[in-house]
C-alpha cells in the first residue's frame, strides 16, 4: 500500500463513521456520551476536516460494535440474502432472519397447536413479537394475554412468560429478542396544530 493508497483510506474514514452513526439512529452528542470523545471531534472526523488516530478508531468501533476493519477499509459487498436453516424443537419452528452475532436477533416462529400452557420461564434479555397469522396466548407473569394477527407486545424477559397457540391452529409470528437493556425505539415527529389528520 503506497501514499496515494493510505490517503485515499484515511479519507473514507470520516463518511464510513457518518453513515454507521446515522443508521443506528445516533446524533453526534449520543456517540460523545457513548464514546467519550468530544461533539466537535466527531463532526471534524466525519467531514474529514481531522485524520482520525488508532485510539480515536477503537473507541469509535467500540461504541458502534463494529470491527475496526469496518471503519477503516469499509464492509465487503455480499449477498444480502439470509440462507439459514429452520430449526425445529418442541413443536416450535424457527427461522433466522439475521446473520449477525450478538445484539438484536431476529427470527420468524411458528408454533404449533399445543393443548395447555407449558410452565413460565425467565431468563436475560428484552422480548418483541409481532402475530402474523393466528392467535398467541402469552402468559407474563400474572397476566394472561391473546393477540391476533396485527398485534404486538414486547417485554423483560426476566418476567416469568409462557406464550403458545390458543388452539388447535398454529400461530406465526416475527420475533425479535435482544440483551438486557435493549428498548424498541419508536421514533415520531410531534404534530404541530396546523398539520392536518391523516
Amino acid at each position: 500500500m503506497d501514499d496515494d493508497d493510505i490517503d485515499r483510506a484515511i479519507g473514507r474514514v470520516g463518511p464510513r463513521l457518518r453513515a454507521v452513526r446515522e443508521q443506528r439512529g445516533a446524533t453526534l452528542t449520543d456517540v460523545s456520551a457513548a464514546s467519550g470523545v468530544s461533539v466537535s471531534t466527531l463532526s471534524r472526523l466525519e467531514s474529514g476536516s481531522r485524520k482520525p488516530t488508532l485510539e480515536l478508531l477503537l473507541r469509535l468501533a467500540r461504541t458502534h460494535d463494529v470491527p475496526l476493519e469496518e471503519l477503516v477499509n469499509g464492509p465487503a459487498t455480499e449477498d444480502p440474502r439470509v440462507r439459514s436453516q429452520p430449526v425445529s424443537a418442541e413443536g416450535r419452528t424457527y427461522l433466522p432472519l439475521t446473520r449477525r452475532p450478538g445484539g438484536v436477533q431476529a427470527f420468524k416462529m411458528i408454533i404449533g397447536p399445543e393443548k395447555a400452557p407449558g410452565a413460565q420461564r425467565s431468563h436475560e434479555g428484552y422480548e418483541w413479537m409481532y402475530v402474523l397469522n393466528g392467535r398467541l396466548r402469552l402468559l407474563l407473569g400474572e397476566l394472561d394475554l391473546v393477540l391476533g394477527a396485527g398485534e404486538a407486545a414486547e417485554f423483560d424477559t426476566r418476567t416469568p412468560h409462557w406464550f403458545g397457540s390458543t388452539d388447535d391452529r398454529p400461530v406465526e409470528l416475527l420475533v425479535l429478542f435482544g440483551p438486557q437493556g435493549e428498548r424498541m425505539h419508536v421514533r415520531a415527529r410531534p404534530r404541530s396544530d396546523g398539520d392536518s389528520a391523516t
